[in-house]
């Protein structure tokens, strides 16, 4: 995402946490050079999403929005710290006027287990199906 996120959202490269490959240093012929190893730093998906925002920002956030089982960690990381936290999911539940991603779904799962969690830790979920008027902005002609 990093590539694109300055163009597309006007998000600077340095402020997109994603996942992440391992580099190194060495010196090759008396100058500094970082290598990209063939190894992985940490994936930005279910456990991995804490350490990633902790890697990037260095500070548990008050404020954390998932779509999906991948961002159940995150929510609970931030849940888990002090003073007041917001923790939000957005539920694709409205196949007609997007995508639904339900316990079944291949990408992007929304099982019944984390709609059970977001129940029981008062976690806000906004339904697509229920709380959104427009989803996409109709079309001009």
């Amino acid at each position: 995402m990093r590539p694109w996120t300055e163009k597309v959202y006007g998000i600077p490269p340095e402020q997109v946490v994603g996942s992440s490959g391992k580099t190194q240093f060495e010196m090759q012929e008396n100058k500094p050079v970082l290598m990209k190893l063939p190894a992985v730093n940490f994936f930005d998906d279910k456990a991995g999403k804490p350490v990633g925002i902790n890697e990037h920002i260095g500070r548990r956030p008050i404020a954390a929005f998932g779509n999906s089982d991948g961002d159940q960690q995150m929510l609970e990381w931030t849940q888990a710290g002090s003073g007041r936290r917001l923790m939000m999911l957005g539920h694709h539940d409205d196949a007609v006027r997007e995508f639904a991603y339900g316990p079944e779904s291949k990408i992007g799962t929304f099982s019944d287990a984390l709609m059970a969690q977001a129940k029981k830790d008062a976690w806000t979920v906004i339904s697509m199906k229920d709380d959104w008027k427009t989803i996409f902005p109709p079309e001009k002609k």
